[in-house]
Parts: structure tokens; sequence; C-alpha cells
């Protein structure tokens, strides 16, 4: 007893309360977190508890508080390397080059991102609580807040239950103020304090089994349902909803961006004023059954005002075939009698329960044979022959279709025909508002169209120009950075100042520059066709015999909010509409004649500006002052602590280990796997890499390329005998950039 008693105070006579108050924040963030257990991935919440452990263990053991401190950051960048599949890449670009020492500065920061950020705020809320110990207001207002935040999280807002958490949470803070009263009485009465420590268990056991009866009646007490419910519960069970759950799916739900993302994916209602950034969301809304893979047409709009599309007057004047029968046959206006034609049947069914103002398929629909299962007695529709749409009334009396069966009968692309074709001169039959422009688009965007088609004799072979050069010079984000924009017209700021976007981006810039050329455009918006079910057996037998399966482009296409997208259709003189895709990524499925190829995108041009076209050049190589200074003060550290040489060691081991073509691609891919997994696609470590690139394929039609690209570049370099060129090695990094872009 007296050994006991000797240790105690000499436990107490140091400054134990410091300490103490070290263990209670760790134990509040930790509660407090534990809450995110569906949301964070594991390696997370790895990294975040060692953090908490590391800065504990420093706190206790190692009395400076500055060496205390640097062993803590030591520990977290150490444990963000460790456990977010960190991969040390060497530079081998130019190193005269600022842009590319930052894009390898910002490919090393995107191996640790978002964990390192993460941990850097579960480390500053520690310490942050920590220095609340002087005030007991101070501390009750920290606790208070966690388990306030953590009851209206279990009673409010989701299914969670979290009263282990907050039970937890009162126990620490009871533990804590006490912590504070012994501390602030040892303060005040030394002679007292030191008598008391003469019969430690006496002082500290009644108080301990006090707590623990106060904690234990929390705890183990059988649940009793609430007398009174919440408005918000009882508001939303009076609706018969269930109450939302915030903690989503990881492998769904794209955390909120604040980079210029204002919205989520989705058909858009309102196309005045283009622009902005959205997130990806990943709701289905509908199932296409048909025989044919297409892209599934809604709205065509002709008004190009500078800033988005609105219906021209000639649009809305419109006469409509009202009346609709059973297989009543539609004619479009817009197709020569010449054109061939291509039957496809589809079975839409809409999973998403939300009204729209027109039936979506493939263009242009040709015959509605039955909605919601019956061909008789349709709902009434109207055709509208010139905008190619088939209209539900404006009224909301009517809901919208559960599911429809339609046919359409879509152009055949004839590329020899399209390539003979006439000059672009506006025909008779084509109305002149679809060669409408603003009278404030600045000349740049003319000329600029004119250089890139000045080698082409054919209205087809300038828009392919036109599509080449917007799919090769501009990339595709969801987040374009606006801060870059200066010009008011959409397409002028789009080509010459932003030059990164989306769908709508892309599509109102060729369907300006094609009318710049004389040559009709409208633009047209619906979804992309969206992805098939994997089916498992054909990917066992492909990743045994290692032969590609053909995939027939009929079947089951669930289409999503994430497959809303817009597109433009030309008009060609004895041909008429066609569609045409220049969103980079993005490739639309023509019908064409049998034994013919796919037509192929023409040659990048690359044209000659003048003072006028010409883009302003965009700055140098701009860092941040306070990136350069952290990461300044970092390296500083590490050579101070460490020493130079092992840090110089492991630099000539990772060059070392990268000294092949193929080992960079095997590394590059694996580097790929983990960011894409980051980003919410699901992964199976069982998985081989052409498994899982057929899955995400199959979830994001609009990659399946770059995917199957990668996979086929890994599998040569992995497996075969083949030497990778360095040329090809970088056509992969480009692959895989745009595959990060895309997901953002």
């Amino acid at each position: 007893m007296r050994t006991f008693n000797r240790v105690a105070i000499k436990w107490f006579s140091a400054d134990v309360y410091s300490k103490l108050s070290a263990i209670f924040s760790a134990l509040i963030v930790y509660q407090w977190i534990r809450c995110l257990g569906d949301y964070w991935w594991s390696e997370t919440y790895t990294i975040v508890n060692g953090i908490l452990f590391a800065a504990v263990a420093a706190n206790l053991l190692i009395p400076s508080k500055l060496l205390s401190g640097t062993v803590q950051l030591l520990s977290l960048v150490g444990l963000n390397a460790a456990y977010s599949g960190y991969v040390w890449v060497a530079f081998e670009g130019d190193k005269r080059s600022a842009a590319q020492w930052l894009d390898w500065f910002k490919l090393q920061y995107d191996q640790l991102t978002p964990f390192i950020w993460i941990s850097l705020g579960v480390w500053a809320v520690f310490h942050a609580i920590v220095l609340l110990r002087h005030k007991r207001a101070y501390m009750m207002m920290a606790v208070g807040l966690a388990i306030l935040s953590l009851a209206a999280a279990d009673s409010l807002f989701t299914p969670i239950h979290l009263w282990d958490e907050i039970a937890w949470l009162v126990f620490i803070g009871l533990g804590w103020l006490v912590a504070s009263h012994f501390s602030r009485f040892k303060e005040r009465h030394p002679e007292n304090w030191a008598q008391l420590l003469e019969y430690p268990l006496s002082l500290f056991l009644p108080m301990l089994l006090i707590i623990t009866l106060v904690m234990g009646a929390g705890l183990f007490v059988p649940a009793v349902k609430p007398i009174l419910t919440d408005p918000y519960t009882a508001w939303k069970e009076a609706r018969g909803e269930s109450i939302p759950n915030l903690v989503g799916d990881k492998a769904i739900i794209v955390p909120a961006s604040k980079n210029n993302a204002d919205g989520q994916s989705g058909y858009s209602r309102d196309d005045n004023e283009l622009g902005n950034g959205f997130e990806f969301d990943y709701t289905p809304v509908m199932t296409v059954t048909t025989t044919k893979r297409s892209y599934w047409r809604g709205e065509t709009k002709s008004l190009y005002s500078g800033k988005g599309w609105t219906e021209a007057p000639q649009e809305k004047k419109e006469k409509a075939l009202g009346s609709i029968e059973s297989k009543q046959v539609l004619k479009p206006n817009g197709i020569a009698d010449t054109t061939k034609t291509e039957v496809v049947d589809q079975t839409v069914t809409m999973l998403k329960k939300e009204k729209y103002p027109v039936l979506f398929g493939a263009g242009p629909i040709s015959s509605v044979v039955a909605v919601n299962g019956k061909n008789t007695s349709l709902p009434k529709l109207s055709w509208m022959s010139d905008s190619w749409e088939l209209r539900l009334p404006k009224s909301g009396a009517a809901g919208y279709p559960e599911s429809y069966i339609i046919q359409s009968s879509i152009p055949i692309l004839d590329v020899a025909a399209m390539e003979t074709g006439a000059p672009a001169t506006l025909s008779k039959d084509i109305d002149p508002m679809y060669l409408q422009l603003p009278d404030t688009l600045p000349v740049r965007v003319k000329q600029l169209a004119q250089n890139i088609t000045s080698t082409a004799a054919t209205p087809y072979d300038k828009v392919k120009l036109l599509v080449s050069y917007l799919q090769a010079t501009y990339s595709y984000t969801n987040t374009p950075d606006l801060s870059k924009r200066v010009s008011d017209d959409f397409v002028d700021s789009f080509l010459f100042e932003v030059r990164e976007g989306y769908c709508d981006y892309f599509s109102t810039s060729l369907a300006v520059m094609s009318r710049t050329l004389g040559i009709p455009a409208r633009w047209v918006k619906g979804y992309s066709p969206g992805s098939k079910p994997v089916d498992p057996d054909m990917q066992r037998l492909q990743g045994m015999t290692g032969i590609e399966p053909e995939e027939s482009d009929a079947g089951t296409y669930t289409v999503r909010n994430a497959d809303a997208h817009s597109w433009v259709e030309i008009y060609f003189n004895g041909y008429g509409w066609l569609p045409f895709e220049a969103t980079s990524g993005f490739a639309f499925p023509y019908a064409v004649p049998k034994d013919a190829a796919e037509p192929e995108l023409a040659p990048v041009p690359v044209p000659e500006l003048d003072n006028e076209t010409q883009p302003a050049e965009e700055g140098g190589f701009k860092v941040k002052a306070w990136m350069f200074w952290t990461a300044a003060s970092v390296l500083a550290l590490l050579l101070a602590v460490l020493g130079y040489r092992p840090l110089l060691a492991q630099f000539k081991r990772s060059r070392g280990g990268s000294a092949t073509i193929n080992e960079r691609i095997v590394r590059e891919t694996n580097r790929l796997i983990k960011y894409c997994r980051k980003k919410g696609l699901d992964y199976n470590e069982y998985e081989t890499v052409r498994e899982t690139m057929a899955r995400w394929s199959g979830r994001l039609s609009s990659l399946q390329t770059h995917f199957r690209e990668v996979q086929v570049a890994f599998e040569q370099a992995m497996y075969s005998n083949k030497t990778m060129t360095r040329e090809e090695a970088d056509r992969l990094s480009l692959t895989m950039k745009h595959i990060r872009e895309h997901l953002g």
C-alpha cells in the first residue's frame, strides 16, 4: 500500500491534469467519429485512430511541447503515407518545366487526398479540445456540443442509434470535470492535497463507483419507446416517408464539394444559363430494354442567347399532332426520303417518380406501341414533327407513364455519301432559326471555326474537324474552374479561357461554331445509353480464356441521373438531321450499314491563330505562398529529424523500382484503382484488373473505352513479353488523367 501511495504522489506531483486532458480529448474525438462508421473507409479509421494514439502518447511521454508536436506531425505524415496507398513517384518530365513540376506535385498530393485533410482536421480538433481544459465552462461547452450533435443525428435526421456514444461522452465529461476539480484543489490547497493522497482508495473509489453506476444505468437499462415524437419524424411518418439517412453508402454517395459544384447531375429543366459545376448523382432514372444501344433523346432547343439555350419563337408556334393511337406512324420532318433508317424497339420502365415534359427514346420516335401496359386509350401525347419531340400535356393533371413501349426509325450513317455531299447552303425546307447567332458573339469564335475547317471540302468534313478539335483540345470535368472566365459569352469563355467543362460546354460550342460556318445545327438534351448489368459467368469465362466476348448492343440498360447528357444534331442537304458527339470521352452509337466500320474522327488540326483569336496565355508556374512555405517547412523538419541520407536512399530506391516502362504502367494502374476506390467505386481485392475494369465500365458507360485501354495496357505490361514504349505509357497516362478528371 505504501508503494502505491508513493507512486500516486509522484504521478500527481507532475502536470498530470494536462496529460489526463489529452486522454479525455482523444476519447471525446474517438466517440464522436464512431458514428461515421458507414461513411469513412477503413483506412481512414486506421489513420485517424493512429493519430489520436500518437498524440496521446506524445503528450504523456515527451515533456517538450515542440518535440511532442514534431513527433505528432511526423506520425501523421507517416500514417497517411502507410495506409492511404501512397507510392512515391519519381519525376520523369522536363526539369525546366514548372507546369510539369506542378503536375508531379499534384500527383503526389492526390494520393494522400482526402486522408491527409481528414487526419489534419481530427488532429486540430484534438488540440483545440485540450486547450479548453483551463475553464470548466469551455469544457462543458465542448462535451455538450459533441453530445448535442450526436443526439440530433440519433433522433432527428437518421435511423442510426448513437445512444452508446452519447452515454460514453457523458461518462468522459464527468471524468474530465472530476479531474479538473482535483487539479484546482491541488493548486489552492497543496498541503491538504498531500494529506488526501495518503488514502487514495478512500478518495477515488467512491467517485469511481458513483460514475460507474450512472454509466451502467444509462447503457444497460431496457429501451423505452419515447413518449413524445420529435416534429420532424412525426411529419415524415405522416407523409408515409422514411427518415433519410445522412450516413450514406460510401460506394454511391459522393461527398459534397465546394469546387464550383452547386448541384447534382440530372435532366435539366432550365437551360437559359449554362455553366457552373455539379456532383455526379448515380440515382437510377429508368431502364431501357432495346434492340440497339442509343442515346435517349428528349428535347431540342434552337435559340442561343450567349448564355444558354431557349425555345425559338418558331419552336413555340410549332403545330403538334395530337390524339395519337397505338402504332400510329409518326412522320419526322428533316429526313430525306432517300435516307435509309433502322428500326429500334424500346421498352422504357421509369424508376424515378418524376414528371418530364417528353417521352425519351432513340431519335426520332416513329410510333408508340403501348403506355403503362395498354395499347388502347393512350394518354394525350403530342408529336412535334419538326423538333422530334413526343410531348406530354403541360398541365399537371396527367402523371408521367410508369412504362411505355416505342419504336424509332434512326437514320443510318453512310459516311461515303456524306463525304461527297453538297455544299453547305440553306435548304428551302430548313428554318433559318438553325443558323441564328447572337449579335454579341465574339469574332474570334467564328475565326477559330474557319481556321479549324480550312482544309475541309464538305460540310460533313467540316463538322468532323470541329468535333476532333473539341475532343482533343479541351478536357472533361464536372467542376470547371470558372475563376478563369472573363468573357460574357458562354462558348467564347469555354474555347479561350476556361478550356474545360462537361457536355453542355462541348455541345454548345459545336452547335455555335457550325452555325458560324453556315451549317444548320440544333442543341439536343436527353440521356447517354446507360449501363448493362455485368454477367459474372461471362466475366469468369473471359478471365480464364483471355478472350474478349462479343457483346451485343441489344439488352437492358440502366440509365441514371449521371447519364444526363447533351449533344448536337447537324442538318445536311439531301440527307437530313444527323447527331454528333463533341464531348471528350464520349462516342455516339451510330447505326451504320452492314459490314461498315464505325466512323472515325478526322485528324486533329492545328489552326494558325492570329492575335485576335489567340487565347490568352495562362500564367506560368503559380504556387501559393502558403503552399510553398508549408512544403519547405515540412522538408526542413524531415531533414533535421531524419537526416538527408535516409531520404536520399529512399529516393534512389524508388527510382530504381520503376526502371522499366512496363513496371511504370503496372504501378500507375494500381494507383488509378486506389484513386477510383477513394472516389466511390467499389473494389474487391480478390478481383483481377480485368474484372474490376469491366464492372466499372458497366457502371460508368462514358468511361468504357478508357477503362478498356487501361486494362489492355496493364495486361500487356504485366503478363506479356512485350516491352512497352514510352509513347504508349504517356498515352496511357493521359487516359488515366481523363478518368480522374471525370470522377472529380
